[in-house]
């Protein structure tokens, strides 16, 4: 009959290649991701599976299930492991992403290296380097196991011939990326390609029971790039971040199928490798043997985990009828407004002065708690008061010059009282600050203006 198509045959549709959204007409954009040009033509299978097949393996009870199976592998690296919730765990698929040059490669042939010198073997696939390249930095960062294998591949058959003749506990792919298929059109890196790359690794993972880590590459945006789908098919999706020229680096897990994803890891990356921080405050505080006006620390969350930064600024009369405001490691609108109540709020006259904010150790602070630093930091090199080295600060600042309470008062007390500091500023809350460490002194602002009257005039 016209206008109906038959059974089991293709019927014209469009559908989205980063997110799989479908439509009878072609739009330019798609209308669930929202990115433009990916709607392009497919066709849409009427045919549908009603016929039940034959059981082979019989659903259980939940409680008889035995998890020992699935039990946590520690990686021997502290930091990812407590980013993973506790190691890997065996037929899982993990996606790490990051910008080129992050780390991303030397963190994972440092884990393959210690992985395998447990007895397990493991291989590592590269689509990017030659495998005298990765042995170059494997000898530089002592990452040289007996029972670590290399392949230098970037066809999916051969890497999956490769995964036959190893049968490893561990594989490692950098990148996914960089493996194409000969039975699927389009280049390596294009959507099909990354999908079915993706998709056959993800079923030789969970057919081997065999934990697979993939190496994914990030767009201009910082995204991470192929399909969306890619996200959704794996376990576990880390992201690695850090500035290119800070030795920090950040692993924060997006997406957490066996463990929290609220946790960070730490790392170090110098010309020996990378080394994991269980303690990296100490990149982010300046060391000066007298206390300098201009300076402020305060005590951020990354995640669950504190970490204690300093702020400082610098102010200067301005020679221009606009004056200069420059941040770093801060957002720039966050701390003009911060200027602005300075100004308005507690009479604080920066309306001449070219100003200069930034953090110690070129970390990022994006939380609002850090307002309070900020503030008192400007305030003090506006009065060229120094405040006590021994002293935290912390809370948001509203735009009528109140300190509003943040998550977290009495963990970020105690880290720093941990790491010697004596005195807090801290927001006013209904709580209070909770149980404080013996020899810590804590006191409690409600308006901005109360801080500076209690650090310069007190």
């Amino acid at each position: 009959m016209a206008g109906k198509t038959a059974r089991g045959s293709k019927a014209p549709g469009y559908k989205c290649s980063e997110c799989g959204w479908t439509t009878v007409k072609w739009v330019g954009r798609c209308g669930e991701c929202q990115a433009w040009g990916t709607v392009t033509e497919t066709g849409t299978t009427v045919a549908r599976t009603t016929a039940a097949a034959t059981v082979l393996e019989p659903a259980l009870p939940i409680a008889s299930v035995d998890a020992a199976a699935a039990a946590f592998l520690a990686t021997g690296v502290d930091e990812l492991d407590r980013v993973l919730g506790g190691g890997l765990v065996p037929g899982a698929v993990i996606l790490l992403a990051g910008e080129p040059g992050v780390g991303k490669s030397t963190l994972l042939l440092d884990v393959a290296a210690r992985f395998a010198r447990t007895g397990q073997d493991v291989l590592y696939v590269t689509g990017e380097e030659s495998a005298a390249q990765v042995k170059l930095r494997a000898e530089r960062i002592d990452a040289v196991a007996d029972t670590l294998y290399l392949s230098a591949e970037t066809d999916l058959s051969q890497a999956l011939g490769q995964v036959e003749r190893v049968s490893p506990r561990l594989l490692v792919v950098d990148s996914v990326q960089t493996l194409s298929s000969p039975e699927v059109e389009g280049s390596a890196g294009g959507v099909s390609q990354v999908r079915e790359v993706a998709a056959s690794l993800i079923a030789a993972a969970k057919k081997r029971n065999m934990t697979t880590l993939l190496v994914g590459h990030v767009t201009k945006d910082g995204s991470i790039a192929g399909p969306r789908l890619l996200e959704h098919l794996v376990d576990v999706v880390c992201q690695f971040e850090g500035e290119r020229h800070s030795r920090l680096r950040l692993i924060r897990a997006v997406k957490n199928r066996y463990g929290p994803t609220d946790e960070v890891g730490c790392f170090d990356l110098n010309e020996d490798g990378i080394v994991g921080l269980a303690d990296p405050s100490g990149l982010f505080v300046s060391r000066t043997k007298e206390p300098v006006s201009g300076t402020c620390i305060t005590v951020t969350l990354e995640g669950r985990r504190p970490l204690v930064a300093e702020v400082q600024s610098l102010l200067a009369t301005s020679s221009n009828a606009q004056p200069r405001r420059a941040t770093s490691g801060l957002d720039s609108s966050r701390v003009a407004m911060l200027l602005a109540v300075l100004q308005q709020r507690a009479g604080c006259q920066l309306h001449k002065d070219d100003s200069y904010v930034a953090t110690v150790g070129g970390v990022k602070l994006s939380e609002p708690a850090t307002d309070l630093a900020v503030a008192l930091a400007v305030a003090s090199a506006k009065a060229g008061k120094a405040l006590s080295s021994r002293l935290i600060a912390f809370g948001e600042v509203g735009l009528a010059g109140e300190v509003r309470p943040v998550p977290g008062i009495n963990k970020r007390i105690q880290e720093a009282s941990r790491l010697g500091f004596t005195h807090a500023v801290v927001p006013a809350s209904p709580n209070g600050p909770g149980p404080v460490p013996a020899g810590f002194t804590v006191k409690e602002v409600e308006h901005l203006a109360q801080a500076l009257e209690l650090l310069f005039h007190g």
